[in-house]
């Protein structure tokens, strides 16, 4: 999926043309002349409108124009990382700092279409970015350095970059990454794949957006929706054509990696049978994989300790999010083993094309972002989203009012001082949510789950034989 074709695009198709927004939405504005369009934009150059023509017929020139001052930082540059530089290169961001000091071997070659056989035995950033450059001249491709130092850095470095994306990598190095980029309030995203399977994981921090949809006659309140997600504010336009467009700003919170990692699902999942039934088994095998490169500072190989050390621990992650017993599958656990760590084209393709496009909708602040697990089974060809929240230690103080502070970002005051956040502490407003419920459990029930030791007898594990 290439960074400049987003589904969520909304512009009518006619006989394959798809017709120009209106200008009201920031778009491009034209006269014709002779059978020939006379196109002005503010803030873009005639050679950048005739570059992006397309991506500002689909998602408008203010968008585009907060695309091209992006600063992207990318950590990693397998084959995701690889789909990733492409899309948002060829999407026009001001500049994309690649960190990968990994040195190229061979079996990078099969799936990473920047490098060649020549780079072998380079570090890998270095070897691709020439090639990426060439892509788009406009962008600004540089290396960042090692992973070493990144890791040690504080959030300062992260302050100039406008969105932050990590590929690849463990956990706990993730977690240190998303804990930076928060200080630094800047967006992250988290992505991996293993063969089949992929993920991706948004931190936004606190986001704002706006959905353009025709108006109804049901009126939208200025409320929550959702425990993450509030309506900010509702305008209304009439456009030529006579009909009356509703413009909804919306806000969504986020957590961390480290608290979402833990979290139960969402309370409509968990009060509902048959939606149980629908969580596919990727997700606690993630988790499992997880804890187990937290453990052992490795993948899982195939040896026979390995496979039950990390058969356990899916199993107790199924149970901790309260999957029924048939949802975990030895079939599916042979096939996910069988991927750790292997890199398929294809799946790159669609988990980093849908990553790209969800960055290029939140620098646009455009559509709904993922919120904030997207699962990807290309064996099944099926894609699922999980809001997996838990409300930040900063978050359920404020809403506690145990430390005096002003609402902060991402939160919503109210007239009457009420905080409207995920529901700790205060309910919701405009939902039947009560005071003390956290992710629709009771208020003792919220709590995260650490990692589970593997039980030493293997009782109540799926058989892989």
């Amino acid at each position: 999926m290439a960074a400049n074709v987003p589904t969520g695009a909304t512009e009518p198709i006619i006989n394959g043309t798809i017709n120009l927004p209106e200008t009201t939405n920031g778009a491009m504005s034209g006269v014709a002349v002779n059978g020939t369009s006379s196109t002005t934009v503010p803030g873009l150059s005639a050679d950048e409108i005739a570059l992006y023509d397309r991506q500002i017929r689909l998602w408008g020139a203010q968008a585009q124009e907060r695309i091209r001052s992006a600063n992207i930082l990318l950590v990693s540059l397998r084959a995701l990382g690889t789909e990733i530089a492409k899309n948002l290169t060829l999407a026009g961001i001001s500049s994309l700092t690649i960190i990968d000091d990994d040195l190229v071997t061979e079996e990078d070659l099969g799936a990473q279409y920047f490098l060649r056989e020549e780079d072998i035995g380079k570090p890998r950033a270095a070897a691709a970015i020439p090639r990426i450059q060439e892509l788009n001249p406009r962008v600004n491709v540089v290396s960042g350095g090692r992973l070493s130092d990144l890791i040690v850095r504080d959030q300062t470095f992260y302050a100039p970059f406008d969105c932050v994306i990590a590929c690849d990598h463990d956990s706990m190095t993730l977690s240190v990454i998303n804990t930076a980029a928060r200080f630094a309030n800047r967006p992250f995203y988290a992505a991996g794949m293993h063969g089949f399977y992929g993920y991706i994981f948004a931190d936004l921090v606190g986001h704002e957006f706006v959905i353009e949809r025709e108006k109804s006659n049901i009126v939208t309140p200025i409320a929550f929706e959702t425990l993450t997600r509030s309506v900010l504010s509702v305008t209304t336009k009439k456009e030529n054509n006579g009909k009356n467009t509703e413009i909804v700003k919306k806000q969504e919170i986020y957590c961390p990696l480290i608290l979402a990692n833990t979290s139960p699902l969402p309370p409509d999942v968990l009060g509902s049978r048959r939606k149980l039934k629908s969580v596919p088994a990727l997700l606690p095998c993630l988790r499992a994989l997880f804890d187990f490169q937290r453990t052992y500072g490795r993948l899982p190989g195939h040896t026979s300790q390995d496979l039950v050390v990390f058969t356990t621990l899916a199993t107790n992650k199924a149970r901790e999010l309260q999957l029924p017993s048939e949802t975990l599958r030895s079939d599916f656990l042979r096939s996910f083993i069988q991927n750790i760590g292997a890199e398929i084209v294809p799946t790159a393709a669609f988990v980093g094309g849908r990553l790209s496009e969800d960055v290029i909708n939140v620098l646009g602040k455009r559509e709904q972002p993922i919120q904030n697990f997207a699962l990807f089974d290309g064996d099944s060809f099926e894609g699922r989203i999980y809001s997996l929240y838990s409300a930040p230690p900063e978050i359920a103080m404020a809403t506690a009012g145990l430390d005096g502070t002003m609402p902060m970002e991402g939160m919503i005051g109210m007239p009457n001082g009420m905080l409207m956040t995920n529901g700790v502490g205060n309910g919701l407003i405009g939902s039947n949510t009560p005071a003390g419920v956290s992710n629709g459990n009771a208020a003792d029930a919220g709590m995260v789950f650490r990692p589970t030791s593997a039980p030493a007898d293997g009782t109540g594990v799926v058989n892989l034989d």
